[in-house]
């Protein structure tokens, strides 16, 4: 006996990616203090039933749509330490200046305040190091750098780099950053200060 089909309208499959941009939208501008079902539902232009159907809780709503919207960092292999960096610091400007951007930011803010936002904060800081850990590991077994590199402090000036970049940028601004040629740069300064 096969299963009759569900009573009711079909979901609407646009509905998820409305709610899930919304989400990060409101928690990048307004942090956990304002974000509320409620809110997200207006700014998606849902019913709140809606997002209950699909998330039980406005934390669980917040952590999905992280995990949808907020992607980690990836171990690139290009073949060379410098193309892996460059590549490293675009997908960090990118992951700052991108959409997303201010939900990013706000997970390292608020991931204190909520459990499920704390563990999605710590599994895209421990990707990050990965990544990036791999990255120079490889430079150094490829003979690129030297082995006694000091692999915190060159990754450290890289991320802060990217960092501190953005957040001195004004906000008016940030649209006109050129990702790649900063990238290029400071991935230039960086290799040039280790060699």
């Amino acid at each position: 006996m096969s299963a009759s089909p569900a009573a009711g309208r079909p979901r609407d499959p646009d509905v998820d990616k409305r709610v899930t941009r919304a989400a990060v939208e409101l928690f990048g501008s307004q942090g956990w203090a304002g974000f509320s079902v409620e809110a997200v539902a207006r700014r998606a232009g849902v019913g709140k039933a809606s997002i209950y159907l699909r998330w039980p809780s406005k934390e669980a709503l917040l952590v999905g749509a992280l995990a949808d919207r907020v992607p980690p960092v990836a171990d690139v292999d290009t073949g060379t330490l410098r193309g892996d960096l460059v590549r490293l610091a675009r997908q960090l400007l990118e992951m700052h200046l991108g959409p997303s951007g201010r939900a990013f930011e706000r997970m390292g803010l608020d991931a204190s305040q909520l459990p499920g936002v704390a563990e999605r904060w710590e599994r895209h800081r421990e990707a990050q190091v990965r990544a990036a850990r791999a990255m120079v590991r490889r430079g150094i077994e490829r003979g690129e750098i030297a082995a006694d590199t000091p692999v915190t402090l060159l990754l450290d000036t890289l991320c802060g780099g990217v960092a501190l970049h953005v957040s001195s940028t004004p906000e008016r601004l940030r649209p006109d950053i050129d990702v790649e040629g900063y990238a290029e740069r400071l991935v230039t300064f960086l290799l040039r200060s280790v060699e």
